[in-house]
């Protein structure tokens, strides 16, 4: 299967992360070719990927937000639990796994998949049906993190089940009531964060696998924030509880 990847970012990080077969390089005629693009099309070149210069009409039927370059490529290929776990073990770090129950919004997931390559996890999990795949919308709305992640479909529950086998604690991210201030959960150790669906929240039997349930602190007036934003506050609390015991504090 073959589609078709749109903007800057994102064509060069499938470009330099080299995971996916590519076809033909569009670049919109007239575009001022420097930068970012001048890269794009000297690492095109090194691959002997074709280029072709078009109308930006063209490209502009192929996404949104295209910035006068598109590349064809194959399909995201998925990795599974495994992988993660041999990512893990060759960096030598505890584990740090975020697991994505029934998002479906690709806006919200390419955030957190960005947020998640940045805060350097190991891994992404993910149902295998009814929530949103690697797609060239995800890819764009990640500015291509997702090419240097590696992300897993599975059964939410059988992963959980294998997460915790490895030795890692699952905290879900949940508002509600039974839930724990995140100042007194333990992030600085081998860990799955479990985010649930933007609307619902998690499932009950993936609740219902977690160790322990966490909520952020709202002092405003609204309810909650984002699934997006969330997940990504306790990433980088994760990322920073690692930090500091890693340099003894």
């Amino acid at each position: 299967m073959k589609e078709w990847i749109v903007g800057r970012n994102p064509v060069f990080e499938v470009l330099e992360a080299g995971r996916r077969d590519c076809f033909r390089l569009l670049v919109a005629t007239g575009v001022d070719e420097k930068g970012k693009l001048t890269e794009i099309m000297r690492k095109a070149a090194a691959r002997r990927v074709a280029l072709e210069r078009v109308p930006r009409q063209r490209l502009d039927s192929l996404g949104e937000n295209h910035q006068g370059v598109a590349l064809e490529a194959s399909g995201y290929s998925y990795s599974d639990l495994q992988d993660i776990f041999d990512r893990q073990q060759e960096r030598q770090e505890p584990l740090l796994v975020l697991v994505l129950d029934m998002i479906q919004n690709p806006q919200n997931l390419g955030t957190l998949l960005r947020s998640a390559e940045a805060a350097g996890v190991h891994g992404i999990v993910m149902p295998l049906r009814r929530a949103a795949g690697i797609t060239p919308a995800v890819v764009h709305a990640s500015v291509g993190a997702t090419e240097h992640l590696l992300v897993a479909q599975a059964n939410l529950a059988q992963a959980i089940d294998a997460i915790k086998e490895a030795g890692a604690w699952v905290i879900g991210l949940e508002g509600g009531a039974g839930s724990q201030p995140v100042e007194r959960v333990r992030l600085d150790g081998p860990l799955a964060l479990v985010v649930g669906n933007e609307g619902e929240g998690m499932r009950q039997l993936v609740r219902q696998s977690c160790d322990v349930l966490l909520r952020l602190p709202m002092r405003g007036q609204i309810e909650s924030l984002n699934a997006a934003v969330a997940g990504s506050i306790v990433l980088y609390l994760a990322l920073q509880a690692r930090a500091a015991k890693a340099g003894g504090g």
